[in-house]
């Protein structure tokens, strides 16, 4: 039917007939400029480069309004970066949409060597109009302020691994090598303390690395500490309790799951979670020729490490230990059936799969997929606290 009338349907949609008359807006945001582009409604509306302003509120509030009162509401975009989310929210109260983009989601043209600015924020508006951005989750200023505290005890417990690796590679270097059972444990640290060197610029450098290590320590706990006090005003709160019915996930795990993924019901189902984890295979297919590949690790890291290390305690056989035991009390039934089934599920998988010759980290990571989609059941079985945080 569309195809008899010729050309018509492709005119009208050209001219922008019958489709949204929005203006699209592209914004290049960097710290100190915002490269700025307009297109046009329509696919073959022009699209303008507007120039640079400075990244300051009132610089981007003049510019809305100008281009506001000019062409009406307008469809605003950017890339997510290291600029946050001022930007969005200052115009979503303007009055305007604002959508953060992913960057790694942007379509690239091959052979493309030349890239500016401008370029950029033209190709914005363009792709915008089309509609080939995808848009990222955008948390609110509590969410974001939480997922702040619990990136910076994240950062800390890598310095804290880090300083330790320096210690222990200095004292390797000369021979120093402990031979009880766990580095780390208080005989370890006893061992530590009795240790020392002919030379002062040595027993220096020992004593700085153990004081650095102590310091690194100090301030993982303490941060972990101030978590524990914030998460219970937390609106996510609740689902960081029903995430700790699951074996592998203990609090602070549970806490930047909930922090790095936010609302577990933007995804419709638990492929597009373990997708935006990053926890599924890569392929590389052509003609009749598939090739699997390793995980894809797109999207968040962070939430992938917890689910992985969490991964590992199902090479024990299936039971509600003690410690798992004190962390049902707070939740649902539908929510502890969910987190039994998981068990029993990956702990028969974990051990089919070593069994069957597979290697243990790919064992790993395949229970670590299973548990990111029963994690988003258990979530969807309880509300946050009043709105959504």
């Amino acid at each position: 039917g569309m195809r008899a009338t010729g050309a018509n349907p492709r005119m009208a949609r050209a001219q922008g007939i019958g489709t949204r008359r929005t203006v699209c807006v592209g914004m290049d945001a960097h710290k100190a400029k915002i490269a700025v582009a307009v297109a046009e409604p329509g696919r073959l509306g022009e699209v303008r480069f507007q120039g640079e302003i400075t990244n300051q509120p009132d610089a981007v509030r003049r510019l809305i309004e100008r281009l506001g009162g000019k062409h009406g509401k307008l469809s605003v975009c950017y890339e997510a970066g290291p600029c946050g989310y001022g930007l969005q929210r200052q115009i979503t109260a303007l009055g305007h949409d604002c959508t953060v983009v992913a960057p790694s989601l942007v379509p690239v043209r091959a052979g493309k060597r030349v890239k500016t600015n401008r370029r950029d924020a033209v190709t914005l508006a363009r792709l915008h109009r089309a509609g080939e951005l995808t848009a990222i989750w955008i948390p609110d200023p509590l969410h974001e302020a939480m997922r702040d505290l619990i990136r910076a005890r994240t950062a800390a417990m890598e310095t804290v691994r880090r300083s330790r690796q320096q210690l222990l590679g200095f004292l390797l270097r000369h021979d120093r090598v402990f031979t009880g059972r766990k580095t780390w444990s208080p005989a370890h640290r006893r061992w530590l303390a009795g240790l020392s060197f002919a030379h002062p610029a040595q027993q220096i450098m020992l004593q700085e690395q153990t004081d650095a290590v102590a310091e690194a320590e100090r301030r993982r706990d303490r941060l972990g500490e101030q978590i524990r006090e914030l998460v219970s005003d937390w609106s996510m709160a609740p689902i960081v309790t029903a995430l700790q019915a699951m074996r592998g996930i203990a609090f602070l795990s549970a806490v930047v799951l909930v922090a790095e993924i936010g609302d577990f019901r933007r995804f419709a189902n638990p492929r597009q979670l373990v997708a935006w984890l990053g926890l599924v295979p890569s392929e590389h297919s052509s003609g009749a020729k598939v090739e699997r590949g390793g995980i894809t690790k797109a999207g968040n890291g962070r939430a992938r490490r917890v689910l992985v290390e969490g991964a590992w305690s199902y090479r024990f056989p299936a039971r509600v230990t003690n410690l798992i035991q004190a962390r049902l009390d707070d939740v649902p039934d539908t929510v502890r059936a969910i987190a039994w089934k998981a068990q029993l599920r990956l702990c028969t998988r974990f051990r089919r799969l070593v069994a069957a010759g597979k290697n243990t980290n790919l064992v790993t990571i395949a229970v670590a997929r299973e548990m990111a989609a029963f994690a988003w059941a258990i979530a969807r079985q309880v509300q946050p606290a009043g709105a959504a945080g």
